[in-house]
């Protein structure tokens, strides 16, 4: 029985006031090619809290073309201080159908973010086969002033295949912690063979969920509840009953938590970027810059 176990071990620091990658470790099949200039973002800030630190861009490749049954994959992300990092994949992860006898297929990520430092983790759309099983766990760490926005997209499958809610397990694992505390902790385990999803209690209608988290450690009571505000007015205003429902929430400190539920992955992924501009605007007097995709 072949079983694939891969790390990849990533360093953001700062050199001469730009952002440098440094690869600690990498084994196939994952891997990344370079770290690219995100130049246009540096309409940078004129305020006083901004970064200054060039930004840059880097995609995640999985040479196999997706997750197999029996894999163990982990990333490791350092963002040190004053650091600028932004984080996607070349396309949407896939999740293949379990090969009979091998374990569950797991990926861990461990991402940390120093003082004045940001991440940006933006991927695409996660797409569990029919008889998949794939288990994700992720644990984020935050310092004093450091900044994080994270999303996942996750669809039921290759709708177009005629697949919707057959993989056999989802399970999405999430903790963030602040100058550490727990800021966020999500549990989520999705097992359609055994639960309808179509339940009222569960997705109902809805085909797709994203989660987006919004986070800078230290920024004061009242610029949260302005930014929250704002992100609520643009969840109403997207919102579309029985097609569409964005939702933002608080969390118990440091940050807000953006969802959506979707009959379709093209509205979420529309949105998305929307509810990113204007909370990096407001909290980084930056423009988000999508990530540019390299194939």
């Amino acid at each position: 029985m072949n079983q694939t176990s891969a790390a990849l071990h990533l360093n953001f620091s700062v050199q001469n006031d730009q952002t440098i990658l440094r690869v600690l470790k990498q084994e196939p099949p994952l891997r990344v090619i370079r770290a690219f200039p995100i130049k246009s973002a540096s309409a940078i800030a004129t305020a006083p809290d901004a970064q200054e630190a060039q930004p840059v861009l880097v995609h995640l490749h999985n040479i196999s073309g997706g997750l197999l049954g029996g894999d163990r994959l982990q990333l490791r992300a350092h963002v040190e201080a004053g650091a600028q990092a932004q984080i996607t994949s070349t396309g949407s992860t896939r999740v293949y159908r379990q090969r009979m006898g091998y374990p569950t297929t797991i990926q861990t990520s461990h991402l940390q973010v120093d003082s004045g430092g940001l991440l940006e983790y933006l991927p695409d759309t996660l797409i569990p086969y029919a008889r998949s099983q794939y288990r994700q766990s992720t644990h984020i760490e935050l310092a004093d002033n450091a900044g994080l926005f994270y999303w996942e997209v996750v669809t039921p499958g290759r709708e177009a295949k005629g697949e919707c809610f057959e993989y056999d397990l989802l399970q999405i694992d999430l903790d963030i912690w602040a100058n550490g505390q727990p800021i966020a902790i999500e549990r989520s385990q999705l097992e359609p063979k055994q639960t309808a999803l179509d339940s009222a209690v569960k997705l109902g209608l809805f085909r797709y969920f994203a989660t987006f988290y919004i986070c800078r450690v230290g920024i004061e009571a009242q610029r949260w509840l302005n930014l929250e505000k704002q992100l609520d007015q643009l969840a109403r205003s997207l919102t579309v009953a029985g097609q569409l429902v964005w939702g933002v929430s608080p969390l118990s400190a440091h940050g807000l938590s953006v969802r959506a539920v979707s009959t379709s992955s093209q509205a979420i992924q529309q949105h998305l970027p929307c509810f990113w501009q204007m909370a990096k605007q407001a909290l980084y007097q930056q423009a988000a810059v999508m990530p540019r995709k390299v194939y």
